[in-house]
């Protein structure tokens, strides 16, 4: 009787066990630690996403919580080096996917297929790494020559304001932005989806925000050639798109027909594309101060 309690108690205490494993997403990576680590025994990538999905699946079935992280085999690699580790043992990994937890992109597993939860997993490791890109650049700036003000500082607070002027201002409705910053040595491109729910509230995820905000910001700082789109969408009326391009210490609004010829052009052949059916393209709204909005008619299209 007491061996069936202690087996019970144990199915229960594993039921509050949250646990994180490594997914190795890509094909090439998975043949890296193949050839690498003798101890890492899976012969096909297939086959390993598969018995992934059946022990998530598992796992699921018996209470248990699991996050997914991205394994990267560089950065594991670069990790046993760094904390003495032999990197041929599971052990080792176990530990490296523990510190991913903290530190890494990862994704709650609530019963999706494995495919969407690979993409939702590159997309979440594709915002993070954008983020600190842009927080190290933006930290590099230092202070003002001038007036000794961190620049980086000033240049959040600055794009977080008009974040939530351009929020404010918006028409009623579900608001999806974009914002573009060009090089060197690349285009950063951030997304942000600002959702109302039914009382009327928007709601924002918080990384997301914090991503956003920092690309304006080093858009801002360092006065790169860049812009932002926004497009609003409310049931029984037409999508609205605004747009700004980034200008000096702030954004400098699109007339409704830039607006119409940015969304109606190639970007990399130069040709036209057909407008969307039933969508206006708009100057935006007053921002107030220097954050721009003309109020020239919107520019519509059915």
């Amino acid at each position: 009787m007491a061996h069936t309690d202690h087996l019970t108690m144990r199915r229960a205490l594993r039921r509050e066990i949250a646990g994180t494993i490594g997914l190795l997403t890509d094909e090439q990576d998975f043949q890296t630690m193949r050839r690498c680590y003798r101890s890492f025994t899976f012969d096909d990538h297939v086959t390993y996403l598969r018995q992934m999905e059946a022990l998530l699946r598992a796992r699921a079935s018996q209470g248990g919580h699991t996050t997914l992280a991205l394994f990267d085999p560089a950065e594991y690699a670069q990790y046993c080096a760094e904390s003495g580790l032999e990197p041929d043992t599971p052990s080792s990994r176990t530990r490296f996917t523990a510190e991913l937890a903290v530190t890494g992109a990862t994704v709650p597993y609530d019963g999706q297929a494995l495919g969407d939860l690979v993409l939702a997993l590159v997309d979440e490791a594709v915002h993070q790494a954008t983020w600190e890109y842009a927080s190290t650049l933006l930290a590099r700036l230092g202070p003002c020559a001038t007036c000794g003000e961190d620049i980086g500082r000033a240049a959040f607070n600055r794009a977080s304001d008009l974040v939530v002027r351009i929020l404010d201002t918006a028409s009623p409705g579900d608001r999806h932005l974009v914002c573009s910053v060009s090089g060197p040595p690349e285009t950063l491109v951030s997304v942000l989806h600002a959702d109302e729910d039914a009382e009327g509230i928007t709601r924002l995820d918080e990384a997301e925000a914090l991503e956003f905000t920092t690309v304006l910001a080093l858009g801002i700082a360092t006065r790169s050639p860049g812009g932002l789109v926004m497009r609003t969408s409310a049931p029984g009326t037409a999508d609205r798109i605004y747009g700004w391009r980034i200008r000096k210490d702030g954004l400098e609004p699109l007339t409704a027909g830039e607006v119409f010829d940015a969304y109606c052009t190639d970007i990399e052949s130069g040709d036209l594309i057909s407008p969307e059916s039933g969508v206006d393209y708009c100057a935006p709204p007053d921002l107030g101060e220097d954050g721009g909005g003309d109020g020239t008619t919107p520019r519509h299209h059915h």
